[in-house]
């Protein structure tokens, strides 16, 4: 392996160190914002787009450095990376209706209520719309 890393040619060595460097600082920003945000909903965003991204970039220095170092396409990788992509947004999604089911039962009142609407009571739009009416 290290002959292999020893005949890379430099424009491929420097393409798959930028890659991998992009991805492990999304991956390493998506895991200081889990660590930093203070509730669940806020530490559930920051990972989901970090590691799809942070993801993107290893598989992206590992397509170029396998089809550099072989002399031949190696995409195999993309099916990985199509994976990831359409999990991760999906148990996270999951995950957070779960946990907001769970605190609507408990009634922790730390989330808006069913009906809500962008911190709006769906009851005072309906009296508001029919006093419009009444007024008309």
């Amino acid at each position: 392996m290290n002959q292999v890393v020893a005949e890379l040619p430099v424009w491929a060595a420097v393409l798959v160190a930028c890659f991998l460097l992009l991805g492990a600082s999304l991956c390493l920003i998506g895991a200081v914002g889990f660590l930093r945000l203070p509730t669940f909903y806020e530490r559930i965003h920051a990972p989901t787009l970090t590691t799809s991204w942070g993801i993107g970039g290893v598989m992206i220095a590992s397509m170029i450095f396998f089809s550099v170092s072989t002399g031949k396409d190696v995409v195999h990788e993309i099916l990985i990376g199509l994976f990831v992509t359409i999990t991760t947004p999906v148990t996270f999604m999951l995950l957070a209706r779960a946990a907001l089911y769970r605190d609507r039962t408990e009634q922790t009142g730390t989330v808006p209520d069913k009906g809500a609407d962008r911190g709006t009571d769906p009851r005072s739009r309906t009296q508001e719309r029919d006093t419009t009416i009444d007024a008309q």
